[in-house]
């Protein structure tokens, strides 16, 4: 594996669950949340947790799908995005939602490993290249699904504090 590749994987899974310098890592903001917090909102019409969660992993899969030339409708929910999810309530402490919860942070983690697994099967030559016919290249793509993550990895960070103070 070329420099260049090694060194855009390491900055994915630095992002997403690799030990880093900056603190908290995507995985690491959701580690050990509950689905009645996951569900939690900070106001009307505002993202929760779980959403965020939910949103990084189809951009994973919009970036592996970019990388590939895989087909448009193949990520495992149907639509794009921002995916709608329990607010918190009564019903967010059931099995039954805990068991989504969890399946929504299993398919995160399933999508960043098919991410990582596209990007080492790249030949180092693409990295520099446009993507078909947009004018962004492999690697600024990749730079930008690790700066997505940690992004909404702070966004989460912030969630749990203002949760807990409103609780």
């Amino acid at each position: 594996m070329t420099a260049p590749l090694q060194l855009l994987l390491d900055l994915i899974d630095e992002a997403f669950d690799h030990k880093a310098w900056h603190g908290t890592t995507l995985s690491g903001s959701i580690r050990g949340i509950a689905a009645d917090r996951a569900a939690w909102r900070p106001g009307p019409r505002r993202h929760n947790i779980w959403e965020v969660t939910v949103h990084a992993a189809y951009w994973k899969y919009a970036v592996r799908r970019r990388l590939t030339g895989e087909t448009r409708g193949t990520f495992a929910l149907a639509g794009s995005n921002w995916f709608a999810r329990p607010s918190a309530g009564a019903r967010t402490r059931t099995a039954g939602l805990e068991r989504e919860w969890r399946s929504d942070v299993g398919l995160l983690g399933e999508e960043h490993r098919k991410l990582r697994e596209a990007i080492a099967a790249l030949e180092p030559r693409t990295l520099t290249k446009p993507i078909g016919s947009a004018s962004y290249t492999a690697a600024f793509l990749i730079r930008g699904i690790a700066a997505h993550d940690l992004y909404h990895a702070g966004q989460i960070q912030l969630l749990k504090k203002l949760e807990v103070r409103s609780s």
